[in-house]
């Protein structure tokens, strides 16, 4: 979306900085509230593992990748280092609240943990974002990809702050107003009422002026810095705003499994980030979250698949792998855009079929 399709003719205002959220297209369509129903019924008809292990999962994994969507999508640059962030921010967690690792953790409670964590969480990744925005294509990746990789030996080989290998343990969860927020239904409805929150954002930002500056920025930098743009501030800011919403995934994630170790922020674990985000879609907010739901998936039955055909379940990430393959084959938009092709193909025969 250029700007001038998102600037009035008249007032030369941003079309969507007039706009109600209500009005958005998204709430136009009844696909999207029959999804917003089940998700809040979820909890009625799903057993406790299928809440837990599978859609909070999603959510949370679905909120790291809208992170890396946002940065790509809308400003062009791949970034491998958000679970990194996300890992950073579950580090700081553990290591400012309660834990097992009193020799470790400083005890604070947990609304004072929780905020200190999201915020050195997200400049520790606009640090990293100031450093990948004076490069571009293949190494932004790889510099994102070294901070990945750097933080993860340093949590590997560091005892006194982090635990090492072993990592830091039983860590404290939110209690307050006489409910325990990590028992499996409040936990659900926190990480359902996160990853909305992510996903209006994103969406509000994206029609927001800066969001519409950053998309220009991704489609002709040059003639965005002749306009009078500052090019790099618009990338680190966009960094900035992609670090907090990481962040926040990270310390979900922290509170869901209570322990974090080097183990959540390998190499590995971050390029499974970005499968996610490539696979769902990387041009909207939705994608992300569709991406996690089919890794979840994978993740957790394609070992059992395996297993159950005498092949080793180890190599269920060879299924993952092979999915990854096919969608981005017939699909350069993952699978937002198989759908989407769907959609244009049945239209047309509907078309067709009332022309005659």
């Amino acid at each position: 979306m250029s700007l001038v399709q998102g600037t009035h003719q008249e007032t030369g205002r941003p079309a969507a900085a007039r706009t109600s959220w209500l009005a958005w297209p998204e709430f136009n369509q009844p696909a999207v509230w029959l999804v917003a129903l089940i998700l809040l019924i979820m909890p009625a008809i799903a057993s406790n593992f299928f809440l837990i292990e599978i859609f909070a999962t999603t959510l949370i994994l679905g909120t790291i990748a809208l992170s890396l969507m946002f940065l790509a999508g809308y400003g062009g640059m791949v970034s491998l280092m958000q679970l990194t962030i996300a890992g950073f921010a579950a580090y700081m967690v553990a290591v400012f609240g309660l834990s097992a690792n009193a020799n470790i953790s400083l005890g604070w409670p947990w609304w004072l943990a929780t905020p200190v964590a999201l915020v050195l969480a997200t400049i520790f990744g606009t640090l990293g974002g100031t450093l990948a925005v004076r490069t571009e294509g293949i190494y932004t990746i790889m510099i994102t990809l070294a901070i990945g990789a750097a933080f993860y030996y340093f949590t590997n080989q560091n005892w006194a702050i982090f635990g090492g290998h072993t990592g830091i343990n039983t860590i404290a969860t939110p209690k307050f107003w006489g409910v325990d927020w990590r028992s499996d239904v409040p936990y659900y409805y926190v990480t359902l009422g996160v990853a909305a929150f992510c996903y209006f954002a994103v969406q509000y930002v994206s029609r927001a002026p800066f969001g519409l500056a950053l998309q220009g920025v991704r489609d002709n930098p040059r003639r965005m810095a002749a306009l009078g743009f500052n090019v790099n501030a618009h990338r680190v800011a966009a960094y900035a705003f992609a670090s907090f919403i990481a962040a926040l995934g990270g310390v979900l994630q922290v509170w869901n499994y209570r322990q974090i170790s080097p183990g959540s922020v390998s190499v590995g674990a971050c390029i499974d980030i970005l499968i996610i985000a490539v696979v769902g879609g990387i041009t909207r907010p939705v994608g992300p979250y569709i991406g996690a739901f089919i890794f979840v998936i994978l993740r957790t039955f394609a070992l059992d698949l395996l297993v159950k055909f005498g092949l080793d379940g180890n190599r269920f990430r060879l299924l993952i792998g092979l999915g990854f393959l096919a969608i981005v084959f017939w699909s350069s938009d993952g699978v937002i855009g198989l759908w989407e092709r769907w959609r244009r193909k049945a239209a047309m025969k509907g078309g067709g079929h009332g022309h005659r």
